[in-house]
């Protein structure tokens, strides 16, 4: 069973945890009703995840830091990536692709602007309308930051045959659509 052998990959490289793992994320993970699962599995499956998240925000939050971009935090480099590399985008557009208000992206996007990542315009056909860019630096942190998810995803599917990398894309995306769900419905 390929799921299995995609779990057994993973769960070595991670720590253990107690918190109560929920039917329904199982669910949405594995794509079918929890009937004689075992707490273990659960348990296990709750220990990825935890320890996954942690490792990635902490692996995540050292690619940032490096030397030539110590003054970056986590939620800089997310506002750049929302920005992005192609043309100016709008402030609504880049808040709603973040998830955060108007005004939250403001505080941020001055704080890059300070920094030299982040350029702000107008528009030429609604000068009440800002847009912003990234700067070269901020393209170059951009572009940095890419590779370093990069390289994640390729040494993660390299220990995979391509049965198990459809696997484990069809289980993150079932993971992700519940996260979304929880997050559009402000549920914990």
């Amino acid at each position: 069973m390929p799921g299995a052998r995609v779990v057994e990959k993973v769960i070595p490289l991670l720590d253990s945890c107690t918190k109560h793992f929920s039917d329904t994320l199982y669910e949405r993970i594995c794509g079918r009703k929890v009937r004689g699962v075992t707490v273990e599995i659960k348990q296990r499956l709750n220990e990825v995840l935890v320890k996954l998240f942690r490792n990635i925000n902490d692996i995540e939050g050292r690619a940032i830091k490096t030397e030539e971009y110590s003054d970056m935090t986590a939620n800089d480099m997310h506002v750049i990536e929302a920005i992005g590399t192609k043309a100016p985008r709008n402030m609504s557009a880049v808040a709603k692709s973040l998830g955060v208000t108007t005004g939250t992206l403001t505080i941020s996007v001055n704080s890059l602007v300070k920094k030299g990542y982040v350029e702000r315009i107008r528009s030429e056909e609604d000068r009440r309308v800002v847009l912003v860019s990234l700067s070269p630096k901020g393209k170059k942190a951009y572009l940095q930051h890419e590779e370093f998810h990069e390289e994640m995803i390729d040494a993660i599917v390299a220990q995979l045959n391509e049965e198990e990398k459809c696997v484990l894309e069809n289980a993150l995306k079932n993971l992700n659509e519940f996260f979304s769900e929880k997050s559009r419905l402000g549920k914990g």
